[in-house]
């Protein structure tokens, strides 16, 4: 059990961009008058004509994110974020295809963009935001790109007793051929909105060496989605006395997708007692009875965090897990620990061969630009 207490997101967040969170970062040093947009020009040294600079103090070409997301028409856009805690919510619709976001100093503790609607948050003309609503940033359009950024949504159930939908979306990602690289998403309950842009639609999402925390659900939806050494990490609670007090993985994978949510080479921390998170539980949607959540973690380090004996568990008694597509490979740690063989369904050596990266996204290969 770890006693260490962690910080409140809240507060690492109005400390500014670059501040330490919870995992005992350092901030980098700067040197003095080194330009905010690092290595990758300036509005007066454009490294293209499609390469539009973010500044919050007004040296780039927008103060805003969104406002550089409206000034963009046409494809294959880059934005250079510098520096900075952006609190705002951000939406990039169908049409800005191609479009890349850089935080111009590498780090994405450095750029930060942050908000807190919840699902039962309210609405300004009435109603509640609903878990779509509350994301910080929407992501629906194709080949859409994110390096060194934090997405954030720092919604406290502490500061809203009053608010029982505590869904609180950091990113909702619905595009084909979406990446992320050395990324950042902060929530608690569902944190990382892996999903697609319709029912019949299987997009295709690859997450790199990012970093993903929270407690309920943090990472859910239906895309098929691949995160390569990618660090999980579940978060305390003091609002519950017993376990569980959450699940890292909720999958909406559709019936006639043959690939949902695969995690290869990545491992799951925990700052919470042992055993209080389990692995993954399905998630079947009102929208999607039919479906059939499909989660593979292979080569993969579960820590102590998550209950070995039972880490799968139902979301709704009528779609109970074993019926769902669930698989381990080669898992190690105390949290992969197999005792109650039935409940730790293994690939095979042979089917272990089709739980790749390759075979998940086919024709594109986003790993070769990493």
């Amino acid at each position: 059990m770890l006693s260490r207490t962690t910080p409140s997101r809240r507060t690492f967040l109005a400390a500014g961009a670059g501040a330490a969170l919870a995992l005992g970062l350092a901030a980098p040093a700067r040197a003095q008058g080194r330009s905010p947009f690092g290595r990758y020009g300036s509005p007066s040294a454009r490294l293209t004509e499609r390469t539009l600079y973010v500044h919050p103090g007004g040296l780039g070409d927008h103060t805003t994110v969104q406002a550089a997301v409206n000034a963009v028409s046409g494809a294959g856009y880059t934005l250079v974020v510098a520096p900075g805690t952006y609190r705002e919510t951000v939406a990039v619709g169908v049409d800005r295809t191609e479009m890349t976001w850089i935080g111009a100093s590498g780090d994405p503790r450095d750029v930060v963009v942050v908000y807190d609607n919840a699902n039962g948050t309210p609405k300004p003309g009435g109603g509640t935001y609903g878990t779509t609503g509350s994301a910080t940033t929407i992501v629906q359009a194709d080949g859409f790109t994110a390096r060194s950024i934090t997405f954030a949504n720092d919604f406290l159930r502490a500061d809203h007793p009053e608010i029982t939908g505590t869904q609180a979306v950091a990113v909702k990602v619905q595009g084909d051929r979406s990446a992320f690289v050395e990324c950042r998403f902060l929530g608690h309950q569902d944190t990382l909105y892996a999903d697609s842009i319709a029912l019949g639609t299987f997009a295709r999402q690859y997450y790199r060496d990012c970093h993903v925390e929270g407690d309920v659900d943090f990472v859910f939806g239906r895309a098929t989605a691949v995160f390569e050494r990618c660090h999980f990490r579940t978060l305390s609670r003091t609002d519950l006395a017993t376990a569980p007090y959450g699940f890292v993985f909720a999958p909406s994978t559709a019936l006639a997708n043959p690939r949902g949510y695969l995690v290869t080479h990545g491992r799951v921390s925990s700052a919470a007692p042992d055993a209080y998170y389990k692995l993954a539980r399905p998630w079947v949607p009102g929208s999607d009875t039919t479906a059939r959540p499909m989660l593979t973690v292979r080569d993969t380090r579960l820590a102590a965090g998550i209950d070995a004996v039972a880490p799968y568990t139902n979301m709704a008694d009528a779609y109970p897990w074993q019926s769902q597509r669930f698989a381990e490979y080669r898992n190690t740690g105390p949290g992969a620990v197999i005792s109650v063989p039935e409940n730790r369904p293994q690939l095979s050596p042979g089917e272990a061969e089709s739980a790749t990266r390759e075979a998940y996204l086919g024709d594109w290969t986003p790993w070769k630009g990493c």
